[in-house]
């Protein structure tokens, strides 16, 4: 059984709309791609601290944070933010979707991917910022 983001149960094959549109697998991905941005961001950081490149470069951190953020949000919001712009669905094996028929469940859909969008946008701004401010 998920538990939604305010956790409320949720059925594990069932879709909500602007709540649940991805099952356990596609979690895992979501999650994945959280890791791997969170160790990017690191990486570059630490490569430009290293090479003592100026501290405005540092805001080049936006893209792996927000991309981080992106995953990490999906995967604890148990939406895809990707899927739900496109009106699909997947409880099933990865690289499985289904339409999502209901025109309101699409808007739904649509404006949960709009707020992960943005949410991840102003994590990875505000991390861009604070890593340009440190004074290492």
């Amino acid at each position: 059984m998920f538990m939604t983001a305010d956790m409320r149960p949720l059925d594990a094959g069932g879709y909500s709309p602007g709540v649940c549109n991805i099952g356990s697998a596609e979690i895992g991905r979501r999650r994945m791609a959280g890791h791997l941005g969170l160790a990017v961001s690191a990486a570059v950081l630490a490569a430009l601290v290293l090479v003592g490149a100026p501290h405005w470069m540092r805001l080049i951190l936006f893209l792996p944070a927000g991309a981080s953020a992106s995953g990490y949000l999906q995967a604890w919001f148990h939406f895809c933010a990707g899927f739900g712009s496109r009106g699909v669905f997947n409880f099933g094996p990865l690289g499985t979707v289904h339409e999502v028929a209901d025109p309101q469940a699409k808007k739904r859909d649509r404006a949960r991917s709009m707020q992960i969008g943005i949410g991840s946008l102003a994590i990875g701004a505000a991390v861009a910022v604070v890593a340009a401010l440190l004074p290492i």
